[in-house]
This record gives C-alpha cells, structure tokens and sequence, in this order.
C-alpha cells in the first residue's frame, strides 16, 4: 500500500500541471505482453527471456506534442542458469517480480489524422516493486534469493504507437538504468531488467 501512494503522489502532479498547460486530454486503460531479460556479465551464467503481463491506466495530454504519464501493475522476470561441465553442480533460478511501473512519457504525433495516428515516444520510468519470487529449477540450489533484488528500479522507455480511433497500439523497448542485483556470494551479477512491451489500450475519454 505504501508503494502504491508512492506512486500516485509521483503521478498526480504531474496529470494536473500538464492538464493545465495542454489542451486536449484522453483517459484510458491498457493491457499488455511483456518479454523481459534480466541481464548478466558473468560468462558463466546465462539468463534468458520471460514473458509477462501489464494491466493499468494511462493519460495523455496535448495534441501533436503530448505527454503520457501512466500508471499498471506489471510482471517481469528472467531465467538464470549455471551451465558447467560438471552436471551435480549446475543450478538453475526462474525469477518473477511484479511491480507498479510509473513511466512519463513524451510522445509526438508523425501523422495525426482524425481516424488514425502513428506516434513516437520515450520516457523515464520508475518501478515499485510489491512481490518477488524465485523457483529452483537444477540440481544445485542457486544463489539467489528474493532479498537480493532492489525494491525501487528506474528505466528508459522507448517505441512507437498507432491510434485508429479509440484504440491505441504500442510497441517499446524498456532499458534498465540500475542494477537490480549487483553481486550475490561472489557472483557479480551486474543485472539489469531490459523488456519488451506490447500493448492494447482503449481511450474512455
């Protein structure tokens, strides 16, 4: 619950002051497919995509220049193994993390026709993180454990959207800024979240 206040505290600012300053504004809910890849510089250690999922709200303030604030819940992940020779020793951890993702996007309309739009957009993001969970998966336990991920991420959205109506389509590329762990039982990790985002959002307003 805290983490939630957190969030709309970050949120509603910036809705009010934008709404102030833009003209047209639309409110709407989205839902996405996620593909995320916790990274790794440890030759030893491979990790490999997950797939999760995104639901929340969105808002969008101004015209051909806009800015997106949102606010979902969200699932992320990866997949962590230790492949060796030695096949007694190999340990293998599938992580998943939900969060609420408060990304500020500023977009800006290529075609803005009244049917249809084709859009760019890019923005900070800040991640709360409410739950966290780690399967085993070798024959070895991991070094993992869900202590070892920070609870606060921050991220570079990036992508591309297209509106046919009351439909919006969007299509980024989420770049991880911090590391969400850094070095476990003398494993330097240095790991951080980099996802892919498909969604589907309506505009109520």
């Amino acid at each position: 619950m805290k983490k939630l206040i957190i969030a709309l505290l970050f949120f509603l600012p910036v809705l009010l002051t934008s709404e102030a300053s833009f003209g047209q504004l639309n409110v709407g809910i989205k839902v996405g497919y996620n593909a995320a890849k916790l990274s790794t510089n440890m030759d030893t250690i491979t990790s490999k995509f997950k797939s999760g999922f995104q639901i929340g709200a969105f808002v969008r303030i101004g015209k051909k220049l806009y800015l997106q604030p949102e606010l979902y819940y969200t699932t992320q992940g990866g997949v962590f193994s230790n492949n060796v020779s030695d096949l007694s020793k190999n340990w293998k951890q599938t992580v998943k993390i939900g969060s609420l993702d408060v990304p500020v996007l500023i977009g800006f309309k290529l075609i803005n026709a009244k049917i249809v739009n084709l859009r760019i957009l890019a923005g900070p993001a800040a991640s709360f993180v409410v739950n966290k969970s780690i399967s085993e998966g070798g024959a070895k336990l991991g070094p993992l454990t869900s202590g070892d991920f920070k609870s606060v991420n921050w991220s570079i959205q990036a992508g591309a959207g297209v509106d046919v109506l009351m439909f919006t389509l969007d299509v980024r590329y989420q770049i991880g800024l911090n590391q969400l762990v850094s070095e476990v039982n003398n494993f330097k990790f240095d790991s951080r979240n980099n996802v892919w985002v498909i969604s589907l959002g309506w505009k109520i307003i």
